[in-house]
Protein backbone atom coordinates (compact mmCIF):
# COMPACT_ATOMS: atom_id res chain seq x y z
CA UNK A 1 0.00 0.00 0.00
CA UNK A 2 2.80 2.32 0.80
CA UNK A 3 4.60 1.55 -2.70
CA UNK A 4 0.82 2.41 -4.24
CA UNK A 5 0.74 5.73 -2.49
CA UNK A 6 4.44 6.54 -3.28
CA UNK A 7 3.98 5.66 -6.94
CA UNK A 8 0.84 7.52 -6.82
CA UNK A 9 2.53 10.92 -5.20
CA UNK A 10 5.71 10.58 -7.92
CA UNK A 11 3.19 10.20 -11.20
CA UNK A 12 1.34 13.25 -9.48
CA UNK A 13 4.53 15.31 -8.83
CA UNK A 14 5.87 14.96 -12.65
CA UNK A 15 2.41 15.83 -14.12
CA UNK A 16 2.83 18.66 -11.47
CA UNK A 17 5.90 19.78 -12.57
CA UNK A 18 5.15 19.41 -16.38
CA UNK A 19 2.25 21.68 -15.69
CA UNK A 20 4.23 24.31 -14.14
CA UNK A 21 7.13 24.27 -16.43
CA UNK A 22 4.13 25.06 -19.22
CA UNK A 23 2.08 27.92 -17.28
CA UNK A 24 2.67 31.51 -18.51
CA UNK A 25 3.84 34.11 -16.01
CA UNK A 26 0.38 35.76 -15.26
CA UNK A 27 -0.95 32.36 -14.17
CA UNK A 28 2.61 31.99 -11.91
CA UNK A 29 1.74 35.87 -10.81
CA UNK A 30 -1.74 34.57 -9.77
CA UNK A 31 -0.62 31.49 -8.09
CA UNK A 32 1.92 34.06 -5.88
CA UNK A 33 -0.57 36.21 -4.94
CA UNK A 34 -3.20 33.40 -3.60
CA UNK A 35 -0.10 32.12 -1.89
CA UNK A 36 0.70 35.58 -0.03
CA UNK A 37 -3.06 36.21 0.37
CA UNK A 38 -3.41 32.50 1.90
CA UNK A 39 -0.33 33.41 4.13
CA UNK A 40 -1.83 36.74 5.65
CA UNK A 41 -5.55 35.66 6.13
CA UNK A 42 -5.81 31.90 7.53
CA UNK A 43 -4.87 30.74 10.33
CA UNK A 44 -2.81 27.85 9.07
CA UNK A 45 -1.17 30.35 6.13
CA UNK A 46 0.36 32.32 8.94
CA UNK A 47 1.54 29.40 10.76
CA UNK A 48 3.38 28.52 7.61
CA UNK A 49 4.40 32.40 7.07
CA UNK A 50 6.21 31.96 11.23
CA UNK A 51 7.63 28.35 10.13
CA UNK A 52 9.07 30.03 7.03
CA UNK A 53 10.66 32.67 8.81
CA UNK A 54 12.13 30.53 11.23
CA UNK A 55 13.55 28.65 8.47
CA UNK A 56 14.79 31.52 6.65
CA UNK A 57 16.64 32.98 9.64
CA UNK A 58 18.81 29.93 10.54
CA UNK A 59 19.83 29.44 6.73
CA UNK A 60 23.32 30.71 7.89
CA UNK A 61 23.51 28.29 10.41
CA UNK A 62 23.34 26.00 7.59
CA UNK A 63 25.37 27.98 4.58
CA UNK A 64 27.54 24.90 3.47
CA UNK A 65 24.39 22.23 3.18
CA UNK A 66 22.20 25.37 2.06
CA UNK A 67 24.93 25.96 -1.50
CA UNK A 68 25.39 23.05 -2.22
CA UNK A 69 21.24 23.33 -3.48
CA UNK A 70 22.14 27.03 -4.85
CA UNK A 71 25.23 25.95 -6.67
CA UNK A 72 24.00 22.96 -8.26
CA UNK A 73 20.81 24.06 -9.43
CA UNK A 74 22.87 27.62 -10.47
CA UNK A 75 24.94 24.87 -12.84
CA UNK A 76 21.63 23.59 -14.36
CA UNK A 77 19.75 26.71 -15.16
CA UNK A 78 23.21 28.20 -16.82
CA UNK A 79 23.91 25.04 -18.48
CA UNK A 80 19.92 24.91 -19.77
CA UNK A 81 19.95 28.74 -20.79
CA UNK A 82 22.91 28.74 -22.65
CA UNK A 83 21.84 25.52 -24.33
CA UNK A 84 18.51 27.20 -25.40
CA UNK A 85 20.08 30.70 -26.30
CA UNK A 86 22.34 29.03 -28.70
CA UNK A 87 18.81 27.52 -30.74
CA UNK A 88 17.44 30.76 -30.09
CA UNK A 89 20.26 32.95 -31.69
CA UNK A 90 20.51 30.53 -33.96
CA UNK A 91 16.88 30.74 -35.34
CA UNK A 92 17.10 34.30 -34.83
CA UNK A 93 19.41 35.01 -37.65
CA UNK A 94 17.73 33.22 -39.75
CA UNK A 95 14.66 34.35 -39.06
CA UNK A 96 16.49 38.30 -39.48
CA UNK A 97 17.03 37.02 -43.04
CA UNK A 98 13.28 36.74 -44.26
CA UNK A 99 10.32 39.19 -44.25
CA UNK A 100 6.49 38.95 -44.91
CA UNK A 101 7.33 40.96 -48.03
CA UNK A 102 9.83 39.22 -50.08
CA UNK A 103 9.24 36.01 -51.49
CA UNK A 104 11.97 33.13 -52.90
CA UNK A 105 11.28 30.85 -55.97
CA UNK A 106 12.64 27.43 -56.45
CA UNK A 107 12.77 24.48 -58.75
CA UNK A 108 9.61 22.42 -57.38
CA UNK A 109 10.46 19.90 -54.68
CA UNK A 110 13.55 21.93 -53.39
CA UNK A 111 14.53 21.73 -50.02
CA UNK A 112 17.06 24.44 -50.32
CA UNK A 113 18.49 26.91 -52.77
CA UNK A 114 21.32 24.30 -53.53
CA UNK A 115 19.36 21.69 -54.69
CA UNK A 116 17.23 23.98 -57.11
CA UNK A 117 18.20 24.56 -60.33
CA UNK A 118 16.04 27.23 -62.51
CA UNK A 119 16.87 28.54 -65.85
CA UNK A 120 17.46 32.23 -66.78
CA UNK A 121 14.26 31.67 -69.23
CA UNK A 122 12.25 30.90 -66.26
CA UNK A 123 14.16 34.08 -64.18
CA UNK A 124 12.59 35.97 -67.09
CA UNK A 125 8.77 34.69 -66.46
CA UNK A 126 9.30 35.36 -62.58
CA UNK A 127 10.07 39.12 -63.06
CA UNK A 128 7.04 39.38 -64.91
CA UNK A 129 4.26 37.69 -62.41
CA UNK A 130 1.87 40.16 -60.37
CA UNK A 131 2.82 42.07 -57.14
CA UNK A 132 6.33 42.58 -57.69
CA UNK A 133 7.67 45.76 -56.11
CA UNK A 134 9.17 48.29 -58.90
CA UNK A 135 11.98 51.06 -58.10
CA UNK A 136 12.43 54.29 -59.33
CA UNK A 137 13.45 53.64 -62.75
CA UNK A 138 9.90 51.42 -62.40
CA UNK A 139 12.10 47.94 -62.41
CA UNK A 140 10.62 44.46 -61.14
CA UNK A 141 12.78 44.68 -57.54
CA UNK A 142 14.35 40.82 -58.16
CA UNK A 143 17.71 38.59 -57.45
CA UNK A 144 18.36 35.78 -59.53
CA UNK A 145 20.78 33.82 -57.62
CA UNK A 146 23.20 31.18 -57.53
CA UNK A 147 24.21 29.20 -54.75
CA UNK A 148 27.55 27.14 -54.43
CA UNK A 149 30.12 25.27 -51.74
CA UNK A 150 33.24 26.57 -51.38
CA UNK A 151 35.87 25.66 -48.78
CA UNK A 152 38.13 27.85 -47.12
CA UNK A 153 40.56 27.38 -44.23
CA UNK A 154 38.97 28.05 -40.68
CA UNK A 155 40.41 30.72 -38.97
CA UNK A 156 42.85 30.02 -36.24
CA UNK A 157 43.81 26.65 -37.88
CA UNK A 158 45.88 24.50 -40.28
CA UNK A 159 45.55 26.48 -43.59
CA UNK A 160 47.02 23.36 -45.14
CA UNK A 161 44.16 20.62 -43.42
CA UNK A 162 41.36 22.48 -41.28
CA UNK A 163 38.99 23.91 -44.07
CA UNK A 164 35.38 24.67 -43.81
CA UNK A 165 32.49 25.44 -46.05
CA UNK A 166 31.33 28.35 -47.18
CA UNK A 167 28.33 29.19 -49.26
CA UNK A 168 29.36 31.42 -52.40
CA UNK A 169 26.30 33.48 -53.77
CA UNK A 170 25.80 34.48 -57.37
CA UNK A 171 24.22 38.13 -57.64
CA UNK A 172 23.30 40.67 -59.78
CA UNK A 173 22.33 44.64 -59.27
CA UNK A 174 18.89 43.80 -58.19
CA UNK A 175 20.42 42.17 -54.81
CA UNK A 176 21.25 45.08 -52.97
CA UNK A 177 17.94 47.20 -53.87
CA UNK A 178 15.87 43.53 -52.34
CA UNK A 179 18.15 43.64 -49.51
CA UNK A 180 18.79 47.67 -48.32
CA UNK A 181 19.76 45.87 -45.36
CA UNK A 182 23.01 45.10 -46.64
CA UNK A 183 25.69 47.62 -46.36
CA UNK A 184 29.58 47.40 -47.53
CA UNK A 185 31.49 48.24 -44.63
CA UNK A 186 34.84 48.60 -46.18
CA UNK A 187 36.71 48.46 -49.70
CA UNK A 188 34.03 48.57 -52.31
CA UNK A 189 31.05 46.32 -54.16
CA UNK A 190 32.83 43.79 -56.98
CA UNK A 191 32.85 44.73 -60.39
CA UNK A 192 30.57 42.58 -62.92
CA UNK A 193 32.81 40.55 -65.23
CA UNK A 194 35.29 39.97 -62.71
CA UNK A 195 36.74 37.65 -60.55
CA UNK A 196 36.08 39.95 -57.50
CA UNK A 197 34.16 39.12 -54.21
CA UNK A 198 32.40 40.80 -51.07
CA UNK A 199 32.49 39.12 -47.85
CA UNK A 200 29.64 39.00 -45.29
CA UNK A 201 31.35 40.22 -41.46
CA UNK A 202 30.73 36.48 -40.17
CA UNK A 203 32.26 35.05 -43.00
CA UNK A 204 35.36 37.43 -42.50
CA UNK A 205 35.25 36.38 -38.49
CA UNK A 206 35.14 32.65 -39.57
CA UNK A 207 37.47 31.94 -42.33
CA UNK A 208 41.29 32.75 -43.03
CA UNK A 209 42.31 35.49 -45.57
CA UNK A 210 39.23 37.03 -45.46
CA UNK A 211 40.18 40.85 -45.45
CA UNK A 212 39.92 43.65 -48.07
CA UNK A 213 42.27 43.11 -51.06
CA UNK A 214 43.67 39.78 -50.27
CA UNK A 215 43.10 37.14 -52.49
CA UNK A 216 41.71 33.82 -51.62
CA UNK A 217 41.37 30.23 -53.62
CA UNK A 218 38.50 28.41 -54.88
CA UNK A 219 38.90 25.46 -56.25
CA UNK A 220 41.75 26.20 -58.94
CA UNK A 221 40.94 30.00 -59.63
CA UNK A 222 42.12 32.97 -57.41
CA UNK A 223 39.60 35.26 -56.74
CA UNK A 224 40.18 39.00 -54.58
CA UNK A 225 38.52 40.30 -51.70
CA UNK A 226 37.14 43.69 -52.60
CA UNK A 227 34.65 44.55 -49.72
CA UNK A 228 33.09 43.29 -46.56
CA UNK A 229 29.57 44.05 -45.94
CA UNK A 230 27.24 44.11 -42.91
CA UNK A 231 23.46 42.74 -43.07
CA UNK A 232 22.75 41.09 -39.37
CA UNK A 233 21.33 38.15 -40.64
CA UNK A 234 22.04 34.70 -42.34
CA UNK A 235 23.73 36.93 -45.74
CA UNK A 236 26.64 37.85 -43.38
CA UNK A 237 28.05 34.69 -43.75
CA UNK A 238 28.26 33.93 -47.13
CA UNK A 239 30.53 35.43 -49.97
CA UNK A 240 28.76 37.33 -53.60
CA UNK A 241 30.23 37.75 -56.22
CA UNK A 242 28.58 38.50 -60.39
CA UNK A 243 26.63 35.22 -61.11
CA UNK A 244 27.89 35.48 -64.52
CA UNK A 245 31.15 35.23 -63.64
CA UNK A 246 30.59 32.28 -60.39
CA UNK A 247 28.24 29.85 -62.90
CA UNK A 248 30.96 28.78 -65.40
CA UNK A 249 33.65 29.23 -62.67
CA UNK A 250 31.70 26.08 -61.03
CA UNK A 251 30.07 24.57 -64.27
CA UNK A 252 26.83 25.86 -63.46
CA UNK A 253 26.86 27.38 -66.97
CA UNK A 254 23.84 29.96 -67.24
CA UNK A 255 21.82 27.93 -64.72
CA UNK A 256 20.20 29.81 -61.39
CA UNK A 257 19.12 28.56 -57.67
CA UNK A 258 16.22 31.04 -56.93
CA UNK A 259 14.72 33.59 -57.30
CA UNK A 260 13.81 36.55 -54.62
CA UNK A 261 11.34 39.33 -55.20
CA UNK A 262 9.95 42.10 -53.36
CA UNK A 263 6.74 42.19 -53.34
CA UNK A 264 3.72 45.23 -53.18
CA UNK A 265 2.84 44.24 -49.60
CA UNK A 266 2.55 41.05 -47.57
CA UNK A 267 -1.29 40.68 -48.75
CA UNK A 268 0.49 40.52 -52.60
CA UNK A 269 1.92 37.11 -51.61
CA UNK A 270 -0.86 34.33 -52.76
CA UNK A 271 -1.64 36.53 -55.96
CA UNK A 272 2.20 36.40 -56.78
CA UNK A 273 2.18 32.70 -55.50
CA UNK A 274 -1.30 31.66 -57.42
CA UNK A 275 0.25 33.42 -60.66
CA UNK A 276 3.34 31.17 -60.92
CA UNK A 277 1.89 27.97 -60.07
CA UNK A 278 -0.94 28.21 -62.60
CA UNK A 279 1.85 29.36 -65.62
CA UNK A 280 2.73 26.30 -67.63
CA UNK A 281 5.98 27.19 -68.08
CA UNK A 282 7.26 26.85 -64.84
CA UNK A 283 7.48 24.07 -61.98
CA UNK A 284 8.30 26.09 -59.13
CA UNK A 285 7.79 26.32 -55.03
CA UNK A 286 6.81 29.75 -54.01
CA UNK A 287 7.09 30.85 -50.10
CA UNK A 288 7.74 34.14 -48.29
CA UNK A 289 11.64 34.22 -47.36
CA UNK A 290 10.66 34.79 -43.88
CA UNK A 291 8.77 31.12 -44.14
CA UNK A 292 12.01 29.91 -45.90
CA UNK A 293 14.54 30.48 -43.37
CA UNK A 294 12.31 29.62 -40.60
CA UNK A 295 11.73 26.34 -42.19
CA UNK A 296 16.01 26.61 -42.85
CA UNK A 297 16.37 26.81 -39.17
CA UNK A 298 13.92 24.30 -37.48
CA UNK A 299 15.59 20.87 -37.60
CA UNK A 300 19.28 22.34 -35.72
CA UNK A 301 17.12 24.28 -33.50
CA UNK A 302 15.00 21.63 -32.38
CA UNK A 303 18.45 19.48 -32.53
CA UNK A 304 19.81 22.07 -30.28
CA UNK A 305 17.11 22.74 -27.94
CA UNK A 306 16.51 19.18 -27.41
CA UNK A 307 20.02 18.36 -26.47
CA UNK A 308 19.98 21.36 -23.70
CA UNK A 309 16.89 19.75 -22.29
CA UNK A 310 18.44 16.41 -21.90
CA UNK A 311 21.47 17.64 -20.81
CA UNK A 312 19.49 20.11 -18.06
CA UNK A 313 17.42 17.32 -17.02
CA UNK A 314 20.23 14.83 -16.08
CA UNK A 315 21.91 17.95 -14.53
CA UNK A 316 18.25 18.37 -13.01
CA UNK A 317 18.26 14.82 -11.68
CA UNK A 318 21.67 15.44 -9.69
CA UNK A 319 20.59 18.70 -8.63
CA UNK A 320 17.40 17.18 -6.95
CA UNK A 321 19.14 14.63 -5.13
CA UNK A 322 21.19 17.22 -3.60
CA UNK A 323 18.28 19.45 -2.33
CA UNK A 324 16.52 15.81 -1.08
CA UNK A 325 19.82 15.37 1.05
CA UNK A 326 20.01 18.56 1.95
CA UNK A 327 17.14 19.01 2.90
CA UNK A 328 16.34 15.41 4.58
CA UNK A 329 19.29 16.68 7.03
CA UNK A 330 17.69 19.91 7.75
CA UNK A 331 14.66 17.94 8.79
CA UNK A 332 16.77 15.41 10.74
CA UNK A 333 18.83 18.43 12.54
CA UNK A 334 15.45 20.41 13.26
CA UNK A 335 13.12 17.61 14.20
CA UNK A 336 12.82 18.50 17.68
CA UNK A 337 11.87 21.90 16.70
CA UNK A 338 9.14 20.77 14.10
CA UNK A 339 7.64 18.28 16.65
CA UNK A 340 7.21 21.28 19.44
CA UNK A 341 5.21 23.31 16.89
CA UNK A 342 3.14 20.53 15.95
CA UNK A 343 2.72 19.98 19.94
CA UNK A 344 1.56 23.17 20.56
CA UNK A 345 -0.86 23.34 17.38
CA UNK A 346 0.74 23.83 14.38
CA UNK A 347 -0.76 21.76 11.89
CA UNK A 348 0.85 19.59 8.79
CA UNK A 349 0.35 21.40 5.83
CA UNK A 350 2.26 24.56 6.93
CA UNK A 351 4.70 22.39 7.86
CA UNK A 352 5.12 21.37 4.42
CA UNK A 353 4.33 24.63 2.77
CA UNK A 354 7.33 26.09 4.85
CA UNK A 355 9.99 23.63 4.68
CA UNK A 356 9.33 23.49 0.82
CA UNK A 357 8.91 27.47 0.56
CA UNK A 358 12.91 27.13 1.89
CA UNK A 359 13.84 24.78 -0.07
CA UNK A 360 12.12 27.12 -3.27
CA UNK A 361 13.70 30.48 -1.44
CA UNK A 362 17.35 28.53 -2.04
CA UNK A 363 16.41 27.14 -5.77
CA UNK A 364 15.37 30.67 -7.22
CA UNK A 365 18.81 32.40 -5.40
CA UNK A 366 20.45 28.89 -7.51
CA UNK A 367 18.16 30.34 -10.58
CA UNK A 368 18.59 33.41 -10.54
CA UNK A 369 22.55 32.69 -10.08
CA UNK A 370 22.89 30.55 -13.16
CA UNK A 371 20.87 33.13 -15.00
CA UNK A 372 23.11 35.92 -14.55
CA UNK A 373 25.77 33.82 -15.47
CA UNK A 374 24.62 32.61 -18.74
CA UNK A 375 23.50 35.89 -19.41
CA UNK A 376 26.94 37.69 -18.41
CA UNK A 377 29.14 34.37 -20.41
CA UNK A 378 27.16 33.84 -23.66
CA UNK A 379 24.47 36.41 -24.57
CA UNK A 380 26.23 38.04 -27.95
CA UNK A 381 28.71 35.17 -27.86
CA UNK A 382 29.26 34.41 -31.99
CA UNK A 383 29.33 30.59 -32.94
CA UNK A 384 29.04 28.65 -36.35
CA UNK A 385 27.40 25.85 -37.67
CA UNK A 386 26.53 24.28 -40.64
CA UNK A 387 23.82 25.65 -42.62
CA UNK A 388 23.14 24.03 -45.69
CA UNK A 389 26.05 24.21 -47.90
CA UNK A 390 28.17 26.60 -45.88
CA UNK A 391 28.73 27.48 -42.61
CA UNK A 392 26.50 29.82 -40.38
CA UNK A 393 27.32 32.48 -38.25
CA UNK A 394 25.55 33.58 -35.31
CA UNK A 395 25.31 35.21 -31.86
CA UNK A 396 23.39 33.67 -28.67
CA UNK A 397 20.81 35.12 -27.49
CA UNK A 398 20.06 35.16 -23.73
CA UNK A 399 15.95 36.53 -23.83
CA UNK A 400 14.10 37.33 -21.32
CA UNK A 401 11.66 34.20 -21.86
CA UNK A 402 14.85 32.35 -21.68
CA UNK A 403 15.94 33.50 -18.42
CA UNK A 404 12.00 32.99 -17.09
CA UNK A 405 11.95 29.53 -18.28
CA UNK A 406 15.26 28.68 -16.09
CA UNK A 407 14.22 30.24 -13.27
CA UNK A 408 11.15 27.94 -13.48
CA UNK A 409 13.09 24.59 -14.02
CA UNK A 410 14.82 26.21 -10.61
CA UNK A 411 11.67 26.50 -8.89
CA UNK A 412 10.22 23.14 -10.16
CA UNK A 413 13.76 21.32 -9.17
CA UNK A 414 13.49 23.21 -5.55
CA UNK A 415 9.62 22.29 -5.45
CA UNK A 416 10.52 18.34 -5.58
CA UNK A 417 13.69 18.73 -3.50
CA UNK A 418 11.81 19.97 -0.51
CA UNK A 419 8.59 17.92 -1.28
CA UNK A 420 9.34 14.51 0.17
CA UNK A 421 11.91 15.75 3.16
CA UNK A 422 8.25 18.27 3.94
CA UNK A 423 6.22 14.96 3.50
CA UNK A 424 8.89 13.11 6.34
CA UNK A 425 8.68 16.31 8.39
CA UNK A 426 4.70 16.57 8.31
CA UNK A 427 4.16 12.96 9.17
CA UNK A 428 7.16 12.35 11.75
CA UNK A 429 5.10 11.07 14.81
CA UNK A 430 5.61 14.08 17.58
CA UNK A 431 6.83 11.70 20.55
CA UNK A 432 9.34 10.14 18.09
CA UNK A 433 10.79 13.27 17.32
CA UNK A 434 10.46 14.77 20.69
CA UNK A 435 12.76 11.85 21.68
CA UNK A 436 15.15 12.80 19.13
CA UNK A 437 18.07 14.82 20.22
Amino acid sequence: MKFLIGLITFLAVLVGVAVFLNLPWIALLALLVVLAAWMLLARSGRQAASVTGIGVATLPQRLGSSAVIVIGIAGVVAVLVAMLAMAEGYSETLRRSGSEDTAIVMRGASAAEVASVLSKDNALVIEQAPGIAKDEQGKPITSAELVVAANLPIKGGNVEEDFGSVQLRGIGDGAWKLRPNAKIVAGRKFQPGLRELVAGKGAQRQFEGIDVDREIKLGNQTWKIVGIFESKDAMESELWGDADVIGPAYRSGNSLSSVFVRLTGADAFDAFKASLASDPRLQVDTSTTIEYFSKQSEQIAKVITFIGIVVGAIMGIGAVFGALNTMFAAVATRAREIATLRAIGFRGLPVVIAIMLETMLLALIGGAIGGAIAWALFNGYTASTMSGVGQLTFDFKVSPSLLWTGLKWALAIGFIGGLYPALRAARLPVTTALREL
